[in-house]
């Protein structure tokens, strides 16, 4: 429970209700711990407190509610999704159901697609993170929100790949194009930027090169797929990248979220280059480009929410591909904590710990 920005998280005994139509109850099985929850518990992005959190998630089916179900039965394993698909409005008929209007329903609200909550201490309502809310050890969420994971999938594996790896690999799959054979380069190397070098070894981009100020985690870039490295605290990044693709690389991923990473994404282009960005940061951060380098060397800077994923379509493929050996996501699983430690998670997080930590309720 996130009761003030700031704070420690505090582990305390809630009422979860039972599920409403079109809803599932879903008893977690592990639960990654992500920086996008962070961006919340420090006051980077705003939600309604008190507050449930934790979006990285599996777990198995234990109770439907009215109505809901169609291909989902008690007892399936599922991983949680944490933007829902009305499959109506515009962006869900258009095949972008990232940008579903129930997204924006979840951040307001801070509830489920209907805006309420099914958490609560006697009278007191607590709220839902991004309609998951998976640290805990049972959730009720949207049917929208849950996909089944097929067996021999672990419940760690299939936790992470709905949110860091589909972000990752997603952005490669979806948002760079003609990059076979072309030199790429990602800007960080936690969960998401380590599952970006994999995607970029999936499509036969060359070199791929990894960026981090942690030389720890760069060797975890180059043996999931980092042809190059590069160690961000020795000398100019800038000079190194344009060095190692032959004078700029015509596609970037920044997985940091940072400016001073996407200002020096943008320097590492070639002419009619193209920085991916799906790093968060806090609502108010901005990055300052060049005007005329944007014109005259026809840059380009684009956003890919989710890895500006189908996730119904995708997470099955990341699933697949990892069951194939072609995927070699136990690499990113850093260790494994009592939900009792989430908050020694959060600061081994904030110290540059090594690979995903998984909660296990």
């Amino acid at each position: 429970m996130l009761r003030e920005i700031g704070a420690p998280l505090q582990l305390e005994e809630v009422e979860l209700d039972e599920p409403r139509a079109g809803e599932v109850g879903v008893r977690i099985e592990a639960a990654g711990v992500c920086h996008s929850d962070l961006h919340y518990m420090v006051g980077d992005l705003k939600a309604k407190l008190p507050l449930v959190v934790g979006h990285e998630g599996a777990g198995i089916i234990e109770s439907l509610g009215p109505g809901a179900g169609g291909s989902l039965s008690v007892g399936d394993r599922v991983a949680l999704l944490w933007r829902p698909r009305c499959g109506e409005c515009e962006a869900c008929v258009a095949g972008n159901p990232v940008l579903c209007r129930f997204g924006r329903v979840l951040a307001t609200t801070n509830g489920l697609m209907d805006g309420t909550t099914r958490l609560h201490q006697g009278e007191a309502r607590i709220h839902h993170l991004m309609g998951v809310s998976c640290f805990a050890e049972r959730v009720v969420v949207s049917e929208t929100s849950v996909l089944p994971v097929p067996d021999g999938v672990p419940p760690e594996i299939a936790a992470i790949s709905a949110c860091a790896v589909i972000t990752g690999v997603g952005a490669v799959l979806n948002a760079v194009h003609g990059g076979t054979g072309q030199p790429l380069a990602i800007f960080g190397t936690g969960g998401v930027g380590l599952a970006a070098v994999m995607g970029a070894g999936l499509i036969g981009a060359h070199p791929v090169i990894a960026i981090d100020i942690d030389p720890a985690k760069l060797q975890v870039a180059k043996r999931v797929g980092a042809t190059h490295v590069v160690d961000a605290r020795a000398g100019d990044v800038v000079d190194r990248v344009l060095g190692l693709s032959d004078g700029g690389v015509p596609w970037m991923i920044d997985a940091v979220g940072r400016p001073e990473t996407m200002r020096q994404a943008v320097e590492c282009l070639r002419p009619a280059g193209t920085l991916v960005a799906v790093g968060l940061s806090s609502v108010d951060a901005t990055v300052a480009v060049p005007i005329n380098e944007l014109v005259q060397l026809q840059k380009r800077i684009v956003g890919a929410l989710y890895g500006a994923s189908n996730p119904r379509l995708d997470l099955p493929l990341i699933f697949a591909l990892y069951l194939s050996g072609r995927l070699p996501l136990d690499e990113l699983i850093g260790g494994r904590r009592p939900l009792t430690e989430v908050n020694e998670a959060y600061a081994e997080l904030r110290s540059g710990g090594i690979g995903r930590t998984i909660l296990m309720p």
